[in-house]
């Protein structure tokens, strides 16, 4: 999962990571709100769910801490971080501010 992930995030295009747990309810509310900020932002953001369960020594080596974190990567560095939950326009607000040149 490591090289794969390093791959992903090394992309041009900015890749939102969605660290999440399939028990955690404000992870559960994420869910639809960073669908609906993909289906604005198309092409613009990758948006990659990595379950902190499922992959903890991945959540382990970016230490994630809580659920849901979210970590926007551009050519591989990392841009902004945060955890908790963000509506659309906030979110969609921070990738623009973190991305553009």
């Amino acid at each position: 999962m490591m090289s794969r992930f390093q791959n992903i995030i090394n992309n041009e295009t900015p890749v939102l990571v969605d660290f999440f747990a399939e028990w955690c309810g404000p992870c559960q509310t994420m869910a639809p709100i960073l669908k609906q900020v993909k289906n604005e932002m198309g092409e613009d953001l990758i948006i990659l769910k990595v379950d902190v369960d499922k992959n903890n020594k991945l959540a382990t080596s970016f230490g994630i801490r809580t659920v849901p974190t979210l970590k926007l990567f551009k050519s591989g560095k990392e841009v902004w971080s945060g955890s908790g939950i963000y509506p659309v326009s906030a979110l969609k607000h921070l990738i623009k501010q973190h991305t553009s040149k």
